[in-house]
Parts: structure tokens; sequence; C-alpha cells
């Protein structure tokens, strides 16, 4: 039997459930899931299995309207992902239906190159009746031609399962683009600071994640099997680093606990995390920081 594989783009507005999807169907946690917006900051890609197809996905930073350096950098790398894919699904949420920039981002798919696949997932449908869940898939498909339609619950698996085996048939024929038993092209050192962000984003207020970054710093492996990690907290301002620390130490305590728990998990290993704080007034204008995140520092001029 033939193998089959290609590169699938996960797009959407932010929150649309993205990130979520890709680790449903990896199987692992490879991507960062939280409740706030534009958390995923880099083209992540997942790799799943179905059958003799290789699916290698592309989990996009959430489309919105760029206001910062890395907003831009971060929405231009979105893009690249579709445009790169051999297929794009295109996620929106089942109970904000179509919003403005649902439509923002169908106006913008038209402008991929031609031939290329773009299929709907409507994402949450146990949050809305049948009747309205009938009306949005009305509405997507009037407003734009999806080569197919798909009803799912990332968070719960409906109808997953169907969209992972759609997506199988659809690739081109080919050898697999990795090996058997690797599910992320994320060097560990990026996916542990990615674990440790994620852990802040969840403890920390709304504006304050947005405005740090995590650094792996150091990466040692030890002789009775275990690792040891060192990572910097970039923050901006001095406040922040107070903010991180907590009182007594408390925040980021927990967080390293938390990161740590993670990590050892999907290591499978015992994990020394050592977490250190530093101010960094520009840190969103330092070119080394979008290197590190995987993003292009001139994608983010204006």
């Amino acid at each position: 039997m033939s193998t089959r594989a290609g590169f699938v783009a996960l797009i959407g507005e932010p929150n649309a459930g993205k990130s979520t999807l890709l680790n449903r169907m990896v199987g692992a946690k490879v991507s960062i899931v939280t409740h706030k917006v534009q958390t995923t900051r880099a083209r992540i890609r997942g790799v799943a299995l179905e059958g003799e197809a290789q699916i290698v996905f592309v989990d996009t930073p959430g489309i919105f309207r760029p206001k910062r350096r890395l907003d831009r950098a971060m929405v231009k790398s979105a893009w690249g992902g579709a445009a790169d894919a051999d297929l794009t699904v295109f996620l929106i949420e089942a109970h904000r239906g179509v919003t403005e920039g649902v439509d923002a981002i169908m106006e913008a798919l038209k402008d991929l190159p031609k031939g290329k696949s773009i299929a709907l997932a409507i994402n949450k449908i146990d949050k809305v009746q049948a009747a309205e869940l009938l009306a949005l898939t009305k509405a997507m498909n009037e407003a734009f031609d999806f080569v197919e339609t798909f009803l799912i619950s990332a968070e719960k698996g409906h109808g997953c399962a169907a969209l992972k085996t759609w997506i199988a048939g659809q690739l081109p024929d080919s050898p697999w683009l990795y090996p058997e038993d690797q599910i992320a092209d994320l060097p560990l050192r990026m996916l542990a600071a990615e674990t440790t962000r994620e852990k802040l984003t969840l403890r920390l207020h709304q504006e304050l994640p947005y405005q740090l970054t995590v650094e792996t710093e150091a990466w040692e492996e030890r002789k009775d099997g275990s690792c040891k990690i060192d990572q910097l907290i970039y923050v901006m301002r001095d406040g922040h680093k107070g903010i991180v620390l907590g009182k007594g130490g408390e925040t980021i305590k927990a967080v390293s606990t938390q990161a740590r728990t993670e990590l050892e998990e999907f290591l499978g290993r015992k994990v020394h995390l050592f977490l250190q704080v530093k101010v960094r007034p520009n840190w969103l204008e330092d070119k080394e920081r979008y290197e590190e995140m995987g993003l292009d520092f001139r994608d983010g001029n204006e």
C-alpha cells in the first residue's frame, strides 16, 4: 500500500480551538492551550498518523488585527502556514458564528494560491442548537466555496475522527516526512519554554502574558537519566517582575511545579527546572527573541 504525507494548516480567529484540535489529532500535548487569546506564537507542527498517511499539522497563531510588531509577525506567520500547506482547515466557533474576524479571514482566503483546498470545521458544536448550526453551515458555504464542512468539538472529540480520516485521504502520495514515533518538530528546548509560558499565562492576569517571553537558556543531561533545565522569563518592567514572582515567590514556585510536572510526564523522566525572571524593556523589538519563537523579525515591520 502506498503512503501519503503532507502539511495541513489550521487557521482561524484567536481561541477558535486550533491548538485543542491539534493536540486531539496528534494524541499528545504539543501546543499551548489556554483560555486566553493569542497564545500560540510560532507555527507548531504536530505529526499524526492515520492509516498509511502521515499528517503534519501546522498550528498557526490566531488571525486578528495586529497592533504591535509581535502581532504583525504572528499574523504573517499564520498566513505563511496556510500558503505553504497542502490543505487548510478553517476553524470557527459555533456559538460566535460569522463574526467580523471570520468575514475578514474568508476574504483573505481568496488570496491564497489557486487550487488550494480549504475545508471548514465548525467547532464547539455542543454550545448551540441544531437549527442554529444548520443556519451557520448554510451561511458559511454560501459565502465561500469550502471543499468540505465538518461539525466538531475539538475538546470532546465529536467529529474529529471523521475530519482526520478525510484529511488523510486528501494528502498526496509521498514517503513519510518524519520518523514514525515523532509527534512534533518543535525542538525540546522550545517545547519546554512553551510549557512554562502556558503555566504563566494561566496563572497571571490578562495583560501581562503578552508582555513576557520564556527562553530555555541551558539543558543538561544528567548521568541518572534526569535533565536539568534553566529558563529565563523576560518581562518588560520591574513591576511585572514582582507579579511573576508573587508574594514570597509563591507564583513562580507554583508555575515551576506545574511546568516541571507536565514536562516530566511528556519526557518520561525526572526534570529539574530552574526559573529566573529578568527585566528586558525592549524584548518586543529584539530580533533574537523572534528567532527563538520561530517568527521572522522583518514580518513585524509596518
